[in-house]
């Protein structure tokens, strides 16, 4: 693909796309670790959870304790410490810009992810980034890999199937880029953690550095 369409939407994953928030779940597991299993935490097992649902992550890091069958006790203290928190993820480089085009256009936009609706929400205001819809794991029967999440608010946004070939979908994980692929939308890649090749291996049609790029090869056209 030479260069993108037009777009008729634009979906967007949050974390890695939006902004940068590993410092906030991460500082959110290792307090809610500590605070069950009183001891350190391991490091975040990047290739293998990168883009996964909370639950997974939180089994994983509940083996490690000694005792995976408090993965869902976790899971549920860590968000509660990330919503604590006051410290607000990085905005990632285009998102101001590409929001406010889509909006000023008229172009039907919103965010699906892994993580949960009321920490996207709470990010979204305290970064102070105009998104009117934000949709997360709790939202959907199926996490990521799995398409349903976008499909889901594709449906929200009343994005209508006929245009699927004009939807974006903006991603930097290769569980996400996996989902945004088998909707049959364009899934489009942002080498946040994944080098272009490993991205266009899972389904990316097309890769760039950050929205920014991305957004400005959209106003070109």
């Amino acid at each position: 693909m030479k260069k993108l369409p037009f777009p008729k939407a634009v979906l967007f994953d949050f974390d890695g796309v939006i902004v940068d928030s590993k410092k906030c779940h991460m500082s959110a597991w290792t307090s809610a670790f500590e605070e069950l299993f009183n001891k350190e935490i391991c490091d975040f097992p990047e290739a293998t959870h990168a883009g996964k649902a909370p639950y997974q992550i939180a089994d994983y890091f509940a083996d490690f304790g000694g005792d995976v069958t408090k993965g869902g006790e976790l899971n549920v203290l860590k968000q509660t410490h990330l919503l604590e928190t006051i410290t607000p993820p990085d905005l990632l480089p285009g998102v101001n810009e590409i929001q406010q085009f889509l909006a000023k256009n008229n172009i039907p936009h919103g965010i699906a992810s892994n993580a949960y609706t009321a920490f996207v929400e709470n990010s979204v205001r305290q970064t102070a980034i105009d998104f009117k819809v934000c949709m997360g794991i709790d939202l959907f029967e199926k996490p990521k890999p799995s398409p349903i999440p976008y499909l889901t608010l594709a449906k929200h946004l009343g994005i209508k199937a006929q245009d699927f070939e004009k939807t974006l979908i903006f991603e930097d994980s290769l569980t996400g880029i996996r989902a945004a692929a088998a909707t049959g939308m364009l899934a489009i890649g942002l080498t946040t953690q994944y080098t272009e090749e490993e991205l266009i291996a899972n389904g990316a049609v097309k890769v760039y550095p950050t929205l920014l790029e991305a957004y400005q090869e959209i106003v070109s056209l």
